[in-house]
């Protein structure tokens, strides 16, 4: 089964967990990954798709490289923030 938001975040009521969902990208969600150092969980993204919904809202390549850079990389939420898997 393909992952989605929607699934994921089924996985995680089914198990009594929250984590955090970047907005705007549920198209790039890839699934889910459990950390063992603390414990919690984390929603897994493509980084590659990430990309490409930026670009598909009107951004050049660069501008959305950039972007997810700082914007979306660059925020740290804590133990349940996203990952991104290149």
């Amino acid at each position: 089964m393909r992952a989605t938001k929607e699934n994921v975040d089924e996985w995680l009521k089914s198990i009594d967990e929250t984590s955090l969902f970047a907005d705007g990208f549920d198209s790039a969600v890839i699934g889910l990954s459990q950390d063992g150092h603390v414990g919690s969980f984390r929603v897994c993204y493509s980084v590659t798709r990430c990309y490409e919904i930026l670009m598909d809202g009107g951004m050049s390549e660069q501008e959305a490289i950039e972007y997810f850079e700082y914007n979306v990389l660059g925020a740290n939420m804590g133990p349940t923030t996203p990952i991104f898997v290149i």
